[in-house]
């Protein structure tokens, strides 16, 4: 080439010397492409409208925002549902959680004790599988919500380093307002209103019985009477036992396969999960790694650390968000420390919107806040659905653009797995789609002509963006009654439900089209929307084809699966000793410490 260049004229030396520049430049560009460390950050509950890049104006988030700043900002991601459990089981595998069983037809539509025996399925693939076999770390710090046992007590079916990660240091379950001292009860109401009655019932079936055996009117054997009374005070005895070691029985934390921690103490959480992430990529400069930091903000019971509890300008919500935002600091810190921001995806997102009925007992509000959009956690309005999503590859992928193209979080998986040159499983439907070539300005259309909103198990609404046209219609089948009626969400309940008094349900549904009405004020009718019937008969066709390509697959949730069972309950003492162990010693935490 050199010999060549010397011999050519001064056009086709310039023209020569472009080319080559050009070739270099691809050159840099594949071997950034090729295998590129992943990390994804997930909150939990955040609301699109408490960051700065998304108009916040109060809350001080300069970590993620600067994501924004060097990437691409999605301002329609969506989650492929509003509840926790489903939507991380989605994220995990591109897949709707309806085709895994990830999704309830009971009330309940998340796991809420260590010692139920549903969660993702081992047939299921997961993004972190496929990485692993194509040779990356990969490891899972913060809360996974998917499952853990299914026979025994230490089987981890469902946990995981059973899924793919290789290391593993957070929360099987969740965090619970209960898991927290003098931070109230995420189940008492529901238990005082579904025990009340049967305990009544029960006490006065027994003692009319009593009654009726003592005056002679009926013979029941006494045997019958003591038995019925055993059984009542044996359920009555194992539910306040349950219920008063709540704490310890499933708010505790594990490295790997053993619990390190029970109960969890909350004193410096975020520094220790953070200093966990930031060792895993300290660990793995010379090859390719999978980190998906699960942060357990801000999910209540929130909690903030001295140095940023009472700093922000929203209580200790805000406290919580800004203590977030500078463990993702602390990331990317750690990435230009190693030299490494220009092999990684960074990915940053929230598992759904923002649980608005969340006030804690002294009346502060400790729910975020949904911007425009209607709605929160639980429900399939845009506040519950439309989350965060950032994403930055410096020299890859396009810096300050925003994408206003329907996208969702069952896109990361494709998109990944493509980047690590893993193969797309073949033997089943993923509904996400490989976002590169969007966030790379090679197309400008998203691939989502339709995405189907569950609520739970039921399909609540449908989202349809035309090929040939700006419009991005939904259409609601069923929507969930609002308590108090003039409110934006379930406060009486605390969550919306997805059947029965719960909902009202809507012939012909109802419709907007969200390029006109994000806040879904105004259901569009026939006679202002002359395509009204239209609209309708090719979304009820993709209906159609969509409920033909499901199949059948247990239920995950059913409340065989939900309830808490002795046998799997996991402990690293003895029941007998409260379950109680510490044994993550939090050593110098000087390295990420803020300030």
């Amino acid at each position: 080439i050199f010999h060549l260049f010397l011999h050519t004229r001064k056009k086709m030396r310039l023209l020569l010397f472009l080319i080559i520049c050009q070739c270099v430049i691809n050159s840099v560009n594949t071997h950034h492409a090729s295998n590129p460390n992943v990390i994804l950050l997930m909150a939990d509950d955040l609301g699109i409208g408490d960051l700065g890049c998304y108009g916040n104006r109060t809350l001080r988030t300069p970590n993620i925002d600067k994501l924004a700043e060097e990437g691409v900002t999605l301002t329609q991601h969506i989650a492929a549902s509003p509840l926790c459990t489903p939507s991380r089981a989605a994220f995990l595998t591109g897949r709707y959680p309806i085709r895994s069983g990830m999704a309830a037809f009971s009330r309940v539509g998340v796991f809420l004790f260590s010692a139920s025996s549903g969660g993702l399925p081992s047939e299921e693939i997961t993004f972190s599988k496929l990485l692993k076999q194509r040779g990356y770390a990969t490891a899972l710090i913060g809360k996974w919500h998917l499952g853990m046992n299914c026979e025994s007590s230490n089987d981890f079916c469902h946990h995981p380093l059973s899924h793919g990660f290789d290391y593993f240091y957070g929360l099987t379950v969740t965090n619970f307002r209960d898991c927290k001292p003098g931070q109230g009860s995420v189940f008492l109401k529901g238990v005082q209103k579904s025990l009340v009655i049967p305990i009544q019932i029960a006490g006065i079936t027994l003692v009319s019985l009593a009654i009726v055996q003592y005056i002679g009117l009926l013979k029941v054997p006494f045997q019958a009477l003591a038995y019925c009374l055993l059984i009542t005070a044996i359920s009555l005895a194992g539910l306040i036992f349950f219920f008063y070691n709540f704490r310890h029985l499933n708010c505790f934390l594990m490295r790997d396969h053993q619990i390190i921690q029970q109960p969890l103490s909350y004193e410096n959480l975020t520094q220790r999960l953070t200093k966990e992430a930031v060792q895993l990529i300290g660990r793995n400069t010379d090859a390719p790694f999978l980190l998906v930091l699960s942060y357990l903000h801000v999910h209540t019971a929130l909690y903030a650390s001295e140095s940023f509890r009472g700093k922000s300008k929203h209580g200790l919500y805000g406290d919580a968000v800004e203590e977030m935002d500078w463990s993702v600091g602390q990331i990317l810190d750690v990435l230009e420390k190693y030299n490494l921001s220009n092999k990684t995806l960074v990915y940053f997102t929230s598992d759904q919107g923002a649980h608005v009925e969340e006030i804690s007992s002294s009346g502060e509000v400790h729910g975020g806040y949904n911007g425009i959009y209607k709605g929160g956690k639980s429900t399939n309005w845009e506040g519950g659905i439309r989350v965060p999503g950032l994403l930055r590859w410096p020299g890859v992928i396009q810096a300050g653009a925003y994408i206003d193209e329907p996208t969702s979080n069952m896109d990361i998986f494709p998109t990944i797995v493509k980047l690590a040159k893993a193969q797309l499983p073949s033997d089943r439907i993923i509904d996400g789609h490989d976002l590169m070539p969007l966030l790379q300005g090679k197309v400008t259309r998203s691939k989502h002509e339709f995405l189907f909103h569950y609520c739970n198990a039921y399909l609540n609404a449908v989202r349809w963006h035309p090929g040939n046209s700006k419009s991005v219609w939904k259409v609601f089948f069923f929507t969930p009654n609002f308590s108090p009626e003039d409110s934006n969400g379930c406060y009486d309940s605390h969550v919306c439900f997805c059947h029965g008094g719960f909902i009202t349900r809507h012939d012909p549904p109802l419709l907007f089209d969200l390029s006109r009405d994000p806040e879904e004020r105004v259901p569009l009718t026939p006679e202002t929307e002359s395509h009204f019937y239209e609209i309708l008969r090719v979304i009820h066709l993709a209906v159609d084809n969509h409920t033909r390509s499901l199949h059948a697959v247990p239920d995950q949730l059913s409340w065989d699966n939900l309830l808490w069972k002795p046998w799997l309950q996991p402990c690293c003492s003895s029941l007998f000793q409260s379950c109680y162990c510490d044994y993550d010693s939090e050593g110098s935490l000087s390295e990420v410490h803020p300030g």
